[in-house]
């Protein structure tokens, strides 16, 4: 007998998982839903992501609802819009044979007015993001007063994302007599304290043991110089051939950076973050579930309720600042029983943290070294003869290519082929890791990575990020594409690559406007831009490319950046004293004349340097104080 029908769900649903590839429930399955099927109890349930929790409730809801009755009976709650989605297309796939089941989602970024028409026809089950609920309650949309269950799913990333008034609004509109369900990966104060308000003597049951992580995660750091993160990274990725991973960044900036980085050294890889619209966002999210991203490199919020399978590794860039987090970036990978590893790269500094994530999760993480440039090319070359040794060969399509294939090779004996084409993989990797240098850092350096001085003094930070093409001379590009045509910055750099065939390493900065866009390239590939986008259109619109008005050379060495204590050029104009960056007297190095930084003031003017003073927040122009100057 099928396991799940011995916990008490009927044959029809039955069916309907075992086609899903459900055999054995797991052990929050097992645990929860014959507590849940009473539908007496209040109920909090402990596990990490992964295991299965949306099974756990989502199950006895069909089996205790009354799908005979078109009203609101159950209300689920999630943190994001992913996440809101995903469960909805769980349950439906549960009760795809069963009648008259409704089930809607209700999140932000999509049509309201859609989400209110499914309301208004009759739904039996509310699946829901807190803020655009709220909404519709307050548009006196939709009535709770019936509802029997209340399902409270990643409670503590929707306390921790701030929705804490917003569930307590959304509660208030639902029945005293409901039966609550909370189910957490954490149990921190705040939900413990949510737990208190709304339930009554609720079963609690604990998967391990409180904030622990995934048994099924092998946690690995690597300890680097900060100036070699970026570098140290790739090399990690190159080491895992088959990676399907998630990178976790601490900034959106940080995190475009990376992405943009890695499109230019051939990965494929896209960015992530708050800053992107929903309809980016789902092309970003749809591009990585087909697997034609390799890496996502994304923000803790961003990530938030991301349900992708097989992701093999999850890769901390930088570590979160809570260090409950690192629990849930670690839960993307190792979901549903299989097994991930978690990667942390830090400097000296920050193995302090790499204890106290121990002690939170309960697991040992073992310290991993870089590997040698040597150890790359081989992975490469081995990862390269088992694709070819498994690859699976369409006899009847390429019938018809053996003859011109064998005439081609008929010269060369077996072994040969098999160098020159082993070769054109490992030719690459051994060309840019001759001459690798060892990335671990030294035992004896690991008190001070982290403060390393130097190019930026105590706020070392700037070393960590990627590489961007600063020391070349570049000229800024006019192009008439911008993100209404759905391009961000990795499409945008993908898109001019292919039309133009330059390298991605030699394009610089790029700025997304709306109906147009801005970005750099050297000065050496300006005319194959130009030729490149000759009689190409975009969706019937000719492509129009113009070297922008604002002149060339916008990124330049940093020698010649500023001269006698201003800028040569860019539109800034330097003087002579003034503000000194590096509070030396001497002329030239690092200095910005006056107070040049342009900064506005409270009647919307401009302060501008130059004669050694600047605007007050009158307008006037005023003499520097010495005692003023002093406090820079």
């Amino acid at each position: 007998m099928n396991p799940f029908i011995q916990l008490g769900i009927r044959h029809d649903i039955v069916n309907a998982i075992s086609e899903l590839g459900f055999e054995n429930p797991t052990p929050i399955q097992e645990q929860s839903i014959p507590v849940l099927l009473t539908g007496s109890n209040d109920f909090v349930g402990l596990a990490q992501t992964g295991t299965g929790k949306t099974a756990a409730f989502g199950l006895p809801l069909l089996e205790l609802l009354d799908f005979e009755e078109n009203y609101p009976q159950a209300l689920i709650l999630c943190p994001t819009r992913e996440l809101c989605l995903q469960i909805t297309n769980d349950l439906n796939n549960y009760a795809k044979n069963m009648p008259q089941v409704h089930v809607v989602a209700v999140y932000g970024g999509a049509s309201i007015s859609d989400q209110l028409r499914q309301i208004k026809r009759g739904v039996q089950i509310v699946v829901a993001t807190p803020g655009r609920m709220l909404d519709i309650i307050n548009r006196k949309a939709i009535d709770f007063s019936q509802v029997r269950f209340v399902v409270l799913d990643e409670a503590d990333e929707m306390l921790n994302m701030g929705f804490q008034e917003d569930i307590d609004s959304i509660l208030s509109t639902t029945p005293d007599e409901k039966k609550t369900w909370l189910f957490s990966a954490t149990m921190p104060a705040e939900v413990r304290r949510i737990a208190k308000k709304y339930m009554t003597d609720p079963h609690e049951l604990t998967m391990g043991t409180k904030n622990t992580g995934n048994a099924n995660i092998e946690h690995e750091y690597y300890v680097i110089r900060a100036r070699d993160k970026y570098a140290s990274f790739k090399r990690i990725v190159d080491f895992n051939p088959e990676i399907f991973g998630i990178v976790f960044c601490r900034t959106k900036i940080e995190t475009q950076d990376i992405a943009e980085s890695l499109i230019k050294d051939g990965y494929n890889a896209d960015a992530l973050h708050g800053d992107l619209s929903q309809q980016q966002r789902d092309k970003v999210m749809k591009r990585y579930r087909d697997r034609s991203l390799q890496l996502l490199i994304a923000t803790d919020v961003a990530a938030r309720g991301i349900d992708v399978n097989d992701v093999t590794h999850v890769i901390n860039y930088s570590l979160p600042d809570e260090m409950e987090n690192y629990t849930h970036r670690s839960g993307r990978t190792a979901r549903a029983g299989k097994t991930g590893v978690s990667i942390s790269i830090i400097n000296g500094k920050e193995l302090g943290k790499i204890r106290q994530l121990e002690r939170v999760i309960g697991k040992k993480f073992v310290k991993a070294e870089i590997p040698t440039g040597f150890d790359v090319v081989e992975k490469q070359l081995f990862a390269l003869v088992h694709k070819v040794h498994n690859v699976e060969v369409n006899e009847q399509q390429i019938e018809q290519y053996i003859p011109r294939i064998m005439e081609e090779f008929k010269e060369l004996s077996k072994e040969d082929i098999i160098k020159r084409f082993a070769s054109l993989e490992f030719n690459r990797f051994l060309e840019y890791y001759k001459n690798a240098p060892d990335l671990n850092a030294p035992a004896d350096d690991r008190v001070r990575f982290e403060g390393e001085r130097g190019e930026r003094g105590e706020r070392g930070e700037r070393g960590e990020r990627a590489p961007r093409a600063g020391s070349a001379e570049f000229t800024r590009l006019f192009i008439n594409l911008g993100s209404v045509d759905e391009f961000n910055r990795g499409d945008l750099l993908g898109y001019i690559c292919n039309n133009t065939k330059i390298s991605g390493r030699t394009v610089g900065k790029i700025d997304v406007k709306g109906v147009y866009s801005f970005f750099e390239v050297a000065n050496a590939d300006v005319e194959k831009v130009m030729t490149g986008f000759k009689g190409i259109d975009f969706k019937g619109r000719e492509v129009r490319i113009e070297v922008s008005g604002e002149g060339t050379s916008t990124t330049r060495p940093e020698g010649e950046r500023r001269q006698g204590g201003g800028y040569s050029g860019g539109g800034r104009s330097g003087g002579g004293g003034g503000y000194n960056r590096d509070r030396s007297s001497g002329g030239g190095e690092r200095r910005e004349g006056g107070f040049n930084r342009e900064r506005s003031n409270a009647g919307g003017e401009r302060r501008e340097g130059g004669g050694g003073g600047f605007r007050d927040f009158s307008g006037k122009r005023r003499e520097d104080r010495p005692e003023r100057r002093k406090r820079f």
